[in-house]
């Protein structure tokens, strides 16, 4: 078996993000975004989520990067009137999430909620893009065995185990 070292850090309250991932690959998965006006889309997730510009064909598609696997690409369309339910998921570090915040809400105030600590041990931003992608930033928080959160998962896995 060969070994996988994943872009994702280990989780740590310092861990440190890596750099955007700029080679090119076969993506194995991606989110497709559909945008009446590609530049704000793209201004957006640049200067609000921290993404790259990998390529842009003008008019035709803007491929986004954060980390490796982490692609998004902008299309003309026409965007939903509301943001849907379903959400592209992107991890980062637990110093990542407030300057998230603060750069989206700078850019389109109310645009975000959050952050809040979620049940499967980590920390999460939802952001709403102009072009209304349902964004969720997901940082991993340390495994604190005192944590109420991960005793009652614990509960929960022994109870399921019975």
């Amino acid at each position: 078996m060969t070994e996988f070292n994943s872009p994702v850090p280990m989780p740590a309250l310092d861990a440190v993000a890596p750099e955007p991932y700029r080679e090119f690959y076969g993506m194995p998965a991606f989110t497709v975004c559909p945008t009446a006006d590609l530049e704000a889309s793209r201004d957006f997730w640049i200067e609000g989520l921290g993404f790259i510009d990998l390529f842009t064909s003008p008019g035709a598609v803007t491929h986004l990067r954060r980390w490796a696997f982490q692609d998004v690409l902008l299309v003309p369309g026409e965007a939903p009137t509301e943001a849907p339910g379903v959400s592209a998921n992107f991890s980062c570090v637990l110093g990542q999430i407030e300057e998230v915040r603060e750069r989206c809400e700078r850019l389109a105030p109310g645009c975000t909620e959050g952050p809040r600590e979620m049940p499967w041990n980590s920390v999460e931003l939802t952001v709403v893009t102009p072009e209304r992608t349902r964004v969720v930033m997901t940082a991993a928080r340390p495994i604190d065995p005192d944590n109420p959160i991960v005793r009652e998962l614990r509960e929960f896995i022994d109870r399921s185990r019975e």
